[in-house]
């Protein structure tokens, strides 16, 4: 099983730690096509402050995000289960993992980054900025750059077995699953119910995928099919209810009425 989980807008900027070595990160087959991205972020910060802004679509009271972009290369790198925050991450809550939930993670969970590819939660980052959608002058939308090396990077790690999809639609947007693979897929939305009513909350959404896929860690459940991953959810204590299957795989429907 392969967990892939979204980015977070906001991240946590190492005090210390040695600098980014993209020969170590996980996913090596990702190496090329992360150091073209870099060069172009970096340089764009650098030696445009203006138009990155504009790029990266941040404000004028941003701009140390812009300059926190041009020393990547030289800034401090921690794991990117500590670089991530937000909603998501504080739910999962990483640092307390059980050893053994730990380990689970190193090899069946993958955050998907715009600037990376993808990464594992051991991964030593920067702290960056970088969205799904922007597109680098000199080298275009990030998903040109992504599509065509995601796919055989998530192969090599998931094997023959499930790929469960978190991402939010922005990086789920630089790689799909093939149609081919739909029937190892599965995609979890999560609906709030009140008064009889259901919709989506991202607050909701975002924090139980995170305790969601803290559980499974913790639990060590290693489901194969949608249908099996839907059954481990159940012994969890979640509602869910699965959807029919689709070209882009299986979705399944938490409902929680509070969060």
């Amino acid at each position: 099983m392969l967990i892939l989980l979204p980015p977070s807008e906001g991240k946590t900027a190492p005090r210390r730690g040695k600098a980014l070595d993209l020969a170590a990160l996980s996913f090596p087959t990702l190496t090329e096509t992360r150091a073209r991205v870099l060069s172009h972020l970096v340089d764009l910060c650098r030696d445009d402050p203006t138009k990155a802004a504009e790029t990266l679509g941040l404000g004028p009271k941003q701009l140390d995000l812009v300059e926190r972009n041009a020393d990547l290369l030289v800034a401090p790198t921690a794991r990117a289960d500590a670089v991530y925050t937000g909603v998501l991450y504080d739910a999962l809550d990483a640092a307390s993992l059980s050893s053994a939930a730990k380990r689970r993670a190193t090899s069946r969970v993958a955050v998907a980054s715009a600037l990376f590819g993808l990464l594992s939660p051991a991964d030593r980052i920067p702290a960056y900025r970088l969205s799904g959608d922007a597109t680098l002058p000199g080298l275009g939308g990030l998903a040109a750059q992504w599509r065509p090396v995601l796919g055989e990077a998530v192969a090599e790690r998931v094997g023959g077995g499930l790929l469960v999809d978190l991402r939010s639609g922005m990086y789920a947007n630089l790689w799909r699953p093939a149609p081919a693979d739909a029937g190892r897929v599965a995609g979890v939305r999560v609906l709030h119910e009140h008064a009889g009513k259901r919709k989506v909350v991202s607050h909701f959404n975002k924090a139980t995928k995170g305790r969601i896929v803290r559980a499974l860690l913790e639990a060590g459940a290693t489901p194969r099919t949608p249908a099996a991953l839907a059954e481990a959810l159940r012994d969890l204590g979640w509602h869910v209810e699965v959807g029919e299957p689709g070209a882009r795989g299986t979705e399944l429907d938490v409902v929680v009425t509070e969060v």
